[in-house]
């Protein structure tokens, strides 16, 4: 496990290297029809696409494992997907990024989850959603825990990461037992929750909502930009789940973040750097695999956002959802860094 405190930016990024991530969540298959658009159908008023490309790639928290791999780190994934043809198809696209299946439970009750695009003259013209949203049966959930178990002892892991997207493989049960066994074993855990699951995570290093999430896991709405308001809203969401850094992302006003400092609360906004913005998809994804990276390096509450939210503004400059370029993060870091003692 990583034992070293790095505060100095430059130095951040090339550190990911030497860190193992357990993933756990739901993964899916982001399945891309590509074509050309030049007619209307007969039939209906939609646009005929003409297929040129057809592509299969992975999604959810397997996007999260994607930027864990980008980043150098080496990532294991958590998870439960059917015993279908899309089944197949992730551990194939997952053995041809190098990564390990060894955490994967497939299911004969469930269909792995698939977003299905139609994106015709680079524009989505469609999604259809497949997926099973029940929870996991509790042998399901039994073998999951094994592969939980094994991989945190024997893979010596550095950070886990709930990504949670409400699709049934993660629980109450669940999330208690996979954050004791991780506390236990001395490793930090950090949180990318959905409304479902919520107020079960408790007593966690990093929680990292978004500002809708936020409101639908509290219950009560609030304007974020009349003083105070937000700084109200994350001391109670404290209060709850006792996490000890909340990290509200704010999307173009970017990133609140929440710390406890010597038994009191203390809070920064850290700004978006102003981009050409091509899509936000994926950005989440981003912003938890980073700001991990950071906590099991034992960064501070500042600079493990300042990073993370730096990494999650840059794949808004990419179409599509893809994971951080690396190489690009430690350029734009030194870059800004610069800048900032000139």
């Amino acid at each position: 496990m990583a034992d070293q405190r790095i505060t100095d930016v430059n130095l951040i990024v090339p550190a990911f290297g030497n860190l193992k991530v357990l993933i756990v969540g739901d993964i899916m298959v982001d399945s891309y029809v590509m074509g050309k658009v030049e007619r209307i159908s007969p039939e209906a008023p939609v646009p005929i696409v003409l297929v040129t490309k057809r592509e299969n790639r992975l999604g959810g928290a397997a996007n999260v494992a994607l930027n864990i791999k980008s980043l150098k780190a080496e990532p294991y994934l958590c998870s439960v997907i059917g015993t279908d043809k899309k089944g197949d198809e992730f551990l194939e696209i997952l053995q041809q990024e190098g990564m390990s299946p060894e955490g994967i439970v497939r299911s004969t009750g469930r269909v792995t989850t698939t977003k299905f695009r139609v994106i015709g003259n680079k524009v989505q013209m469609l999604r259809v959603d497949e997926e099973s949203l029940t929870p996991v049966s509790s042998i399901e959930r039994e073998e999951l825990a094994k592969k939980y178990s094994a991989i945190l002892r024997e893979r010596k892991i550095d950070v886990v990461i709930f990504q949670d997207y409400d699709k049934g493989v993660i629980s109450k049960e669940l999330i208690g037992h996979f954050v004791s066994l991780a506390r236990e074993a001395g490793v930090p855990v950090a949180v990318d929750p959905k409304r479902k699951n919520f107020m079960d995570y408790r007593n966690v290093d990093l929680f990292k909502p978004n500002l809708k999430e936020l409101k639908e896991g509290l219950k009560f709405d609030f304007d974020h930009k009349k003083e105070g308001e937000l700084e109200r809203a994350v001391d109670l969401l404290r209060e709850k789940i006792n996490a000890r850094i909340i990290m509200v992302t704010l999307s173009e006003d970017g990133v609140f973040t929440s710390y406890r400092n010597n038994d009191e609360n203390s809070f920064m906004v850290i700004p978006s750097h102003v981009r050409q913005v091509a899509d936000v998809s994926g950005a989440g994804d981003t912003v938890i695999s980073v700001a991990a990276l950071c906590l099991a390096l034992k960064t501070e509450p500042f600079t493990l956002a300042f990073v993370s939210n730096i990494a999650g503004g840059l794949v808004c400059e990419e179409a599509g959802v893809v994971p951080v370029n690396r190489e690009k993060l430690i350029r734009e870091l030194a870059k800004i860094n610069k800048a900032r003692f000139e």
